[in-house]
C-alpha cells in the first residue's frame, strides 16, 4: 500500500503470488482478512495501521474535501480503494473508524523540522515498538493514537541536528494510570531514530519504581541485543546466567531486533542503569559519554557523526543523592556535553521536581530551589541541547510554576494533552455528572454510580465485611472467566486496596484486624456462602447482566461457587491475606515481594497510605474501600489508584468511599463529592485547553504561559495543588459563541439578592402568564431532549444587557471577562438583536411558583451551594441545556414561539432558593410572591454561533502589571 488509497486491483497484483491460482478476488481477500483477524497476524495489523493513518490525515488532495476522523472520510477512502460493502464492513469491524479526537495542543510556534520524509528516512526503534504493541494485543487505532501523540511531542523538541543551541520544555497531560509510560515510551523510540543520542528518564522516588520503568524500556524498546552488548549467544541460555532478566520466564517477551542494531544500519543503545543498579557513576568512567565520530573533525550533531553514534539510557530515581552523582560526573566533561541532542523525560512531574522553596524568604534578586529541582536545573545547564518533557495526571503545580524563571520547568513551548485512551476507567466512569435521570430511575445500566460505587457505611455499620466478600466473589468470578476461555493475562493479579489512613501505626493495627476478619468471615461455611450469595444475587449479578453481558457470568450462586474455593486458597496462600505497603526504603519493598513483573500471580489485600498514592500502580485492582482525605486536588487525585485498565472485568470493579468522612475536628467531607468536584475541574481544564488550542490565522490563541487563569477549583478546601500561587496574567474578555456562559458564584447578602431580582424585574415581567410545552428535540451529537413546560418571552438584546450589567457577584469581577463580550454583540463584535428567555417549569409533583418582582407566577428552583463557598455546583439542567444547544444549532427550531435566527441567544432562566427540601422553598413565599432577599436570580446564556468576529480569537489577557507580564505572583492572602 502506497501513502495513499489507490485502486485495490493495483494492489491485488502485488500480493497475489501468495495466493492459490493467482486468484485475490475480493471475496478472497476478505477471507484472508478474517482468518488472520482470528488469530491477531500481520496483515490486519498492517490494514488496519493504514486505514487509522489515512483516516487522521488533515485535508489530504485525494479526500475530497471529507473531515479526518468521521465515517464520511472512511467511505471516501474505501471509494478510493474500490471496496465493496461486504469487504469494508469487515475492514470497520477489525478497524473501527477513528472518531475519537486528538491530543489538544497549547504550543507556540515551533519550526517544522520532523516531517514524514525524516521520519521514515532512519527508522529504527519506533517500527520495532510499534510490532511490540502489536503483540500485545494493542488495537491497530490504540497504535495510531500513540503514533500520533507522541509524534506531537517530538516535532515540538529541537531539532537534533540543529546548529543553534536551543531548549524546549513541555508537558503532556494524562489521566492517572491511563499508559504514560507508554507514550513517552514512543517518544524516546522516535526521538533516538531522530538523533537523540543521551535520554535521561526521571522516575519515581523508590527503586521499586525506578525498576519498573527500567524494565519497560530494556523489554519494549532497548531488546535483547543491547542488553547484551551483543557479545553473547542468544541462544545459549546458560552462558547469559546473571545477565538481566535472563532468569526470569518473561525473558523470551522482551523485543528481539534480528541481530546487532549497529550491523542493520542503525545504531546500538548503551544502557547507563540496569534492571538493579540505579545511577552509581559513570561506570565506564567519562569515557561512558564519549562519543565516537565518524569524521572528529566535524561536531558530534552533524549528521555524518550523530546516525552512526550509539545511544545512551539512563533510568534514575528522583533522589537528591542520585542525581548529585550525575550532575557531579557530567561536570568533569568538558566540550562534548554542548554537542550531544539530550532528552529528559521526567515522569510524575509534579512530585519532587516542582520548586516548593518559599519565595518570601528568597534573598533579593535571588532564586532559591529546592534539592529536586535544583539538580534538574543544574541537568539542564550542563546540557545545552537537552529538551525536557514532563509527565503528570495532575498538571496543576507544573502550570502554576513562574514561567518568567528560564532555568525551571515551566513548560514554555507545549502543553499536550491527551484523550483517555480506549478501555481505561477514570473518574468520569464512576460519577454520573449531568446526567438527566432523577435518581429514582438510575440503575446499573445507565449509572456509573449504581454499577462501580458503594458507601464505606450503611444502616447496619461499617462495609468492609462486604467489601472483602466482594474481593472474594470478584476473584471467583475472573477464574470462572478463565475456564470458559477469557484471556487470564489481566487476571494474573487480583488485588484489593484499603486506604483508610496514613498513619504508619494504623496500619498494622488495621492489618490485624482485616486478617482477623478473613479468617472468621466463614468463608467455608454454609453461613458464609449464604451470605456470599447474597451479595452476588443483589450486586454483582445485576451489574455484570447490565454492563458486562457478552462475557462468561453464572447463571446461579451454585455454578460459582467452585471457585470461591479456588479464590480464596489463592488469596489466603502463605496464611496471611493482607501486605501493609507503607515502606520508606527500596530493602521494605524488596521483603514484600511486591514486584508486580517478577511475581507470577500477586492475589491479595494491600493496606497503606502515601505509598500507595502515586507512582505505585497496584496491578489487578478491583475493590477499593477508600477513607483517606486530603487538602489537595492533585493528592487526592493521585490516590485514585481505581483509576486504570480493567479488560475482562470492568464490571466487577468497585469503589467503596466514604460519603461522610472527618476533614477537621469540626468538619466531615463528602469524599465522593471531592472526586466529582476534582473531576468537574480537571474536565473543565481540558475543555478549555481544547477550547482555545484552534490556531487562527496561523497562530496560537494561547501559549502556555497564558493558561494558568484557565484553572478553576470547585470545592473551596481542595486547593489545585500544594503551592498556591496567583497567575499574573488576567482573563478580561471571554468570548463563547454557541456554548454556555453559566458563572454560578452568586452573592449571599440578602440585600444583594434583592437588588438583582429588582434589575431582572422588567424582563421577568414580560413572561406570560401561560407556559408552554418545549417539545423534544434532537441535537448535533444525536441526543434527543425531553419535553417539559416553560415560559417563553424574548427580549432585545440590549434590554437583556441593561439587566446583566447592573448585577452583584460573589466576588467582584467573576462575570467581567463574559460581560465584555457580550457588550460588544450589538455590532462592533458581531450582531445579536434578541434573546430567547425560556424559564423551565417544574413537574407538578415539585412545582411551588411565586412570582419574582411582578411577574407571572414563575416556578421556583432548589439549589445548594457548594460546602464554604459561594458557588452552586451547577445551575442550569441537563435536558435544559440540551435544548438550548438545540435551539442555538437549528434556527429553525420546533414551534412558532421557539423560532430563533442566526442572531438570536438563548438565556436560561431560573429563580433559586437556597435549600434542599419543598420546605426551604415554601419559606420563601407569601401570598403567591417571591421574597427578593430569598432568591438568586440564576441564568445561562447561549450566544448564537454567529457571534464571534472574523478573527475566531476566543480570549483576551492582560498584565495586572505590564512591567512584569506573564509572571506569577507568589504567596496571594487569601488563596
Amino acid at each position: 500500500m502506497g501513502p495513499n488509497p489507490r485502486s485495490f486491483h493495483t494492489l491485488a497484483q502485488l500480493i497475489a503470488e501468495d495466493v492459490p491460482g493467482g486468484d485475490l478476488s475480493e471475496d478472497v481477500f476478505r477471507a484472508r482478512i478474517v482468518e488472520d483477524a482470528a488469530c491477531g497476524g500481520t496483515l490486519t495489523a498492517l490494514w488496519g495501521k493504514t486505514l487509522n493513518i489515512w483516516d487522521r490525515e488533515q485535508d489530504p488532495n485525494w479526500s475530497a474535501g471529507t473531515v479526518a476522523r468521521t465515517h464520511e472520510r472512511r467511505i471516501a477512502i474505501y471509494n478510493r480503494l474500490g471496496f465493496g460493502p461486504d469487504l469494508r464492513a469487515t475492514l470497520d469491524a477489525v478497524a473501527p473508524v477513528a472518531v475519537t479526537p486528538p491530543a489538544t495542543i497549547i504550543a507556540r510556534r515551533h519550526i517544522p523540522w520532523y516531517t514524514n520524509e525524516r521520519a521514515t528516512a532512519r527508522s529504527f526503534y519506533w517500527p520495532a515498538y510499534e510490532r511490540k504493541l502489536q503483540q500485545k494485543k494493542w488495537s491497530p487505532k490504540a497504535i495510531a493514537d500513540l503514533n500520533e501523540a507522541s509524534r506531537a511531542v517530538v516535532e515540538r523538541l529541537t531539532d537534533p541536528e540543529q546548529v543553534a543551541r536551543r531548549q524546549a520544555k513541555g508537558l503532556v497531560v494524562g489521566y492517572v494510570q491511563s499508559g504514560k509510560t507508554a507514550n513517552f515510551t514512543g517518544v524516546i523510540a522516535k526521538a533516538l531514530d531522530a538523533g537523540y543520542r543521551l535520554v535521561i528518564v526521571l522516575s519515581g522516588t523508590l527503586n521499586l519504581l525506578r525498576a519498573q520503568t527500567q524494565r519497560r524500556l530494556d523489554m519494549e524498546l532497548i531488546g535483547q541485543e543491547n542488553i547484551l552488548r551483543g557479545d553473547a549467544d542468544l541462544s545459549d541460555l546458560e552462558s547469559l546466567v546473571g545477565v538481566d532478566y535472563v532468569d526470569g520466564e518473561d525473558w523470551p517477551k522482551f523485543i528481539q531486533h534480528g541481530g546487532r542494531p549497529s550491523a542493520q544500519r542503525a545504531f546500538d543503545i548503551e544502557r547507563l542503569t540496569t534492571r538493579d543498579k540505579d545511577y552509581k557513576s559513570l561506570e565506564q568512567g567519562i569515557r561512558a559519554l564519549e562519543f565516537e565520530k565518524r569524521d572528529p573533525a566535524k561536531h558530534l550533531y552533524d549528521p555524518m557523526n550523530l546516525h552512526h553514534a550509539a545511544a545512551r539510557v539512563m533510568v534514575i530515581k528522583k533522589n537528591k543523592g542520585v542525581l548529585t552523582k550525575l550532575v557531579s560526573d557530567l561536570k568533569k566533561i568538558h566540550g562534548i556535553l554542548g554537542e550531544i541532542p539530550a532528552l529528559i523525560i521526567d515522569d510524575e512531574s509534579d512530585q519532587a521536581s516542582v520548586n516548593t522553596s518559599n519565595p518570601a524568604k528568597w534573598a533579593r534578586g535571588a532564586t532559591e530551589r529546592s534539592a529536586i529541582n535544583g539538580l534538574i536545573s543544574n541537568l539542564l545547564e550542563l546540557l545545552p541541547r537537552a529538551q525536557y518533557v514532563g509527565y503528570t495526571a495532575t498538571p496543576f503545580a507544573n502550570v502554576f510554576v513562574d514561567p518568567g524563571d528560564a532555568q525551571d520547568i515551566f513548560p514554555s513551548d507545549f502543553l499536550i494533552s491527551l484523550e483517555a485512551p480506549d478501555g481505561y476507567m477514570g473518574v468520569q466512569d464512576f460519577h454520573d455528572l449531568d446526567s438527566p435521570l432523577p435518581a429514582s430511575e438510575r440503575t446499573p445500566a445507565n449509572s456509573q454510580e449504581k454499577a462501580h460505587v458503594r458507601s464505606v457505611t450503611e444502616k447496619l455499620g461499617d462495609r468492609l465485611q462486604e467489601a472483602m466478600d466482594s474481593f472474594l466473589i470478584t476473584g471467583a468470578l475472573k477464574l470462572f472467566r478463565t475456564d470458559r476461555g477469557v484471556d487470564p493475562e489481566p487476571f494474573r493479579h487480583h488485588t484489593m486496596l484499603i486506604h483508610q489512613s496514613v498513619r504508619v501505626d494504623d496500619h498494622a493495627e488495621l492489618a490485624l484486624h482485616i486478617n482477623s476478619m478473613w479468617h472468621q468471615a466463614g468463608y467455608a461455611s454454609t453461613q458464609g456462602h449464604s451470605r456470599l450469595s447474597d451479595l452476588w444475587e443483589r450486586d454483582f449479578r445485576q451489574v455484570s447482566a447490565a454492563r458486562a453481558a457478552n462475557l462468561p457470568n453464572p447463571t446461579s450462586y451454585d455454578e460459582l461457587r467452585p471457585y470461591i474455593s479456588r479464590a480464596r486458597q489463592r488469596i489466603s496462600s502463605g496464611g496471611n491475606p493482607v501486605v501493609i505497603v507503607n515502606g520508606d526504603t527500596d530493602r521494605y519493598f524488596e521483603q514484600l515481594d511486591l514486584d508486580f513483573d517478577r511475581t507470577p500471580h500477586v492475589w491479595k489485600i494491600l493496606i497503606g497510605g502515601t505509598k500507595l498514592s502515586r507512582g505505585f500502580t497496584v496491578e489487578g485492582l478491583t475493590i477499593t474501600y477508600y477513607r483517606r482525605t486530603a487538602r489537595q486536588a492533585d493528592t487526592l487525585m493521585q490516590m485514585g489508584r481505581w483509576f486504570g485498565f480493567r479488560p475482562g472485568y470492568r464490571d466487577l470493579v468497585r469503589l467503596y468511599i466514604g460519603r461522610e468522612e472527618p476533614l477537621t475536628r469540626t468538619r466531615t467531607v463528602d469524599l465522593y463529592e471531592a472526586f466529582e468536584a476534582i473531576c468537574r475541574d480537571e474536565e473543565l481544564f481540558r475543555q478549555e485547553l481544547k477550547q482555545y488550542a484552534e490556531l487562527v490565522d496561523g497562530e496560537p490563541q494561547v501559549v502556555p504561559d497564558q493558561v494558568p487563569p484557565l484553572v478553576a477549583q470547585h470545592l473551596p478546601w481542595v486547593k489545585p495543588s500544594a503551592r498556591n500561587k496567583m497567575f499574573n496574567a488576567e482573563v478580561v474578555e471571554i468570548r463563547s459563541p454557541g456554548r454556555p456562559i453559566e458563572v454560578a458564584s452568586y452573592p449571599q447578602d440578602p440585600a444583594a439578592l434583592a437588588r438583582n431580582v429588582n434589575h431582572w424585574g422588567p424582563v421577568l415581567r414580560a413572561f406570560p402568564a401561560e407556559s408552554i410545552v418545549v417539545p423534544s428535540l434532537t441535537t448535533n451529537d444525536g441526543t434527543t431532549t425531553r419535553p417539559f413546560d416553560a415560559r417563553i418571552s424574548r427580549v432585545k438584546h440590549a434590554e437583556l444587557l441593561a439587566v446583566l450589567s447592573n448585577l452583584e457577584w460573589a466576588s467582584k469581577g467573576a462575570f467581567a471577562p463574559h460581560l465584555n463580550y457580550l457588550v460588544q454583540l450589538d455590532g462592533r463584535l458581531a450582531l445579536v438583536t434578541d434573546w430567547l428567555l425560556i424559564a423551565p417549569q417544574l413537574t407538578e409533583n415539585n412545582l411551588i411558583e411565586a412570582s419574582v418582582a411582578g411577574s407571572a407566577p414563575l416556578s421556583l428552583s432548589r439549589r445548594t451551594r457548594q460546602q464554604g463557598t459561594a458557588a452552586f455546583s451547577r445551575i442550569a439542567g441537563f435536558n435544559h441545556q440540551q435544548v438550548a444547544k438545540a435551539l442555538i444549532a437549528d434556527a429553525a427550531a420546533l414551534g412558532s414561539d421557539l423560532m430563533t435566527g442566526s442572531d438570536t441567544g438563548v438565556a436560561l432562566v431560573y429563580p433559586i432558593v437556597e435549600g434542599t427540601v419543598d420546605a426551604d422553598v415554601r419559606s420563601a413565599v407569601s401570598n403567591g410572591k417571591a421574597d427578593p432577599n430569598k432568591i438568586v436570580m440564576a441564568f445561562t446564556l447561549y450566544p448564537p454561533r454567529s457571534a464571534i468576529d472574523s478573527s475566531r480569537r476566543l480570549l483576551r489577557f492582560k498584565a495586572k502589571d505590564s512591567r512584569h507580564k506573564n509572571q506569577v505572583i507568589v504567596s496571594v492572602p487569601g488563596t
